[in-house]
């Protein structure tokens, strides 16, 4: 049976607070690392669990490269049992605390509307070299290489991504949760 034609589960508000031993997150499944070479790029990563400042941690490190059309290295995360949907439309964004290298990162959104790998929902911030509690809204997830708008109710999976040029990755997540507005700075 496909997916869409389960009903999806209430996202819970943890994505993932690092509580059960690695690699298994809060949603029964494990991070996974993804990078450019599923396409014929040479990006070149890892993903570990570790301490991190005092915190544990998921960390993504690694070199991202543009050679032959490459450009991404991505931690991802199956929201849903067996890659099945949540539905998130009750919570207003996701909130995830991050510690990094000074660099721009993206959270990648997919849903079950999307099929293409290069399809999803993205936004960007800022990985300070301290532990930083980051708010993005689902209203500023922008669509990637599709015409179809985010649909809360189907959330299939979340994806960490160092994108779009040449850098050294170093980024790292203690916490990753949905939030409501009243949560978020200044709600």
């Amino acid at each position: 049976m496909q997916d869409d034609m389960l009903s999806p589960t209430v996202a819970p508000e943890i994505i993932d607070d690092l509580r059960f031993d690695p690699p298994l997150a809060v949603t029964g499944n494990g991070w996974v690392l993804v990078s450019d070479r599923v396409m014929g790029g040479v990006s070149n990563g890892a993903v570990t669990r570790e301490t991190i400042a005092g915190r544990e941690a998921i960390r993504m490190t690694g070199g991202v490269s543009l050679e032959n059309n490459g450009g991404f290295l991505q931690v991802a995360l199956d929201l849903g049992e067996a890659g099945g949907v949540v539905d998130a439309s009750a919570w207003d964004g996701i909130r995830l605390d991050v510690f990094g290298n000074n660099q721009t990162y993206n959270l990648h959104l997919r849903t079950s509307d999307i099929r293409r790998p290069w399809e999803s929902y993205r936004q960007s911030f800022h990985a300070r070299p301290e532990w930083t509690t980051v708010f993005l809204p689902f209203g500023d997830f922008a669509p990637h290489r599709t015409e179809r708008p985010l649909n809360l109710s189907r959330l299939r999976r979340v994806g960490l991504v160092a994108i779009g040029r040449e850098f050294e990755a170093d980024v790292a997540i203690a916490d990753i949760r949905f939030y409501a507005a009243s949560d978020a700075p200044g709600g």
